[in-house]
């Protein structure tokens, strides 16, 4: 990931201070590192912080260790985190919705934590008390996505110009999404159904029997860590359905999905990988200002929009980032 892509909010001078309790440098000790998600390991951005930490001269059963907890529900995260605790980890990280920083800083506050935090504001929520010098033992990655909620009804409106309706489906984990998609929809006459999925696993099939007809002209899908993991079903369901649908990440439409608008998953957890790498160095999470990403991607399946019967306007093809034809 290259570092003009963030924004590093500065604020005075570090010093060179040694974090207690954290891994030294790599040739000194093991350094060991957990995590707990809904997901299974094997996704494309943790396969880009792995792929960082070998960069950066960390290898798994040498040097390195990931401690790697799967839940099968959000209500399980603060057991995870405490479960990383017994393990003995020297640095957490604490990714996706707020309930895993709520449930890392809950189980310690003397491990570093290390976060990429997805749709909420560690600032405003009084986690972190400055980005620029995060006091405590909190550092990492702030991704306010739900501020792209409008730049992704605007495409949407792009893509299908008399677009007046349009249906959600969203979930616990994306709740404030969809209240950020509410407000924009407003602005640009868009009326949204919103459709809460519960208790995952979903049925995606039932769910779009109940969007009444003047809804289904398209589907705009936020993010959660049940709808990421869903991401192949939910991308099949929009192409057998012949439903254009509007992703928050390019994994849905890796996938199949016919559009994408946010930033890179895996750019986001290779920078994870940097703090990760100053911390056991010898930094304390107070030394690393918290960032933001500043470059986001426009994805585009033009296969699927082929097989889905969707013509795209020549405005979308132009400012595409990506078109996988």
């Amino acid at each position: 990931m290259r570092r003009r892509e963030f924004v590093i909010l500065l604020g005075g001078a570090a010093t060179t201070y040694a974090w207690s309790g954290a891994a030294r440098a790599q040739s000194q000790k093991m350094l060991r590192t957990g995590m707990v998600s809904v997901l299974q390991r094997n996704t494309p951005f943790m396969d880009a912080f792995v792929t960082r930490m070998r960069e950066l001269g960390y290898e798994e059963g040498r040097n390195l260790t990931i401690e790697y907890v799967k839940i099968s529900a959000p209500a399980e995260y603060p057991e995870g985190m405490n479960e990383l605790v017994r393990r003995q980890v020297d640095v957490i990280i604490a990714q996706g919705p707020e309930v895993t920083l709520q449930s890392a800083m809950a189980a310690t506050n003397k491990l570093p934590i290390v976060m990429v935090a997805i749709d909420y504001d560690p600032f405003a929520r009084s986690y972190v008390t400055s980005l620029a010098r995060p006091t405590g033992n909190v550092t990492g990655i702030f991704f306010q996505q739900i501020e792209l909620s409008a730049k992704r009804l605007e495409i949407a409106k792009q893509l299908i110009p008399d677009l007046q309706s349009a249906a959600v489906f969203c979930d616990i984990g994306s709740a404030e999404q969809y209240q950020s998609l509410k407000n924009a929809a407003e602005s640009l006459g868009i009326n949204l159904f919103a459709l809460e999925l519960r208790d995952p696993p979903y049925n995606f099939e039932a769910a779009w029997e109940r969007v009444p007809v003047e809804f289904r002209r398209m589907l705009i899908l936020p993010t959660s860590g049940v709808l990421y993991r869903d991401r192949q079903q939910i991308a099949d369901f929009t192409v057998k359905h012949r439903i254009p649908a509007m992703f928050a990440f390019r994994e849905w439409v890796d996938a199949g999905g016919l559009l994408s608008y946010g930033a890179s998953l895996p750019g986001l957890f290779a920078r994870a990988a940097d703090y990760l790498d100053k911390i056991a160095n010898g930094a304390a999470p107070s030394e690393l200002p918290i960032e933001q990403p500043t470059k986001f991607e426009l994805i585009l399946n033009l296969k699927t929009a082929k097989e889905i019967g969707v013509t795209i306007p020549q405005a979308i093809l132009l400012r595409a980032d990506e078109v996988i034809e």
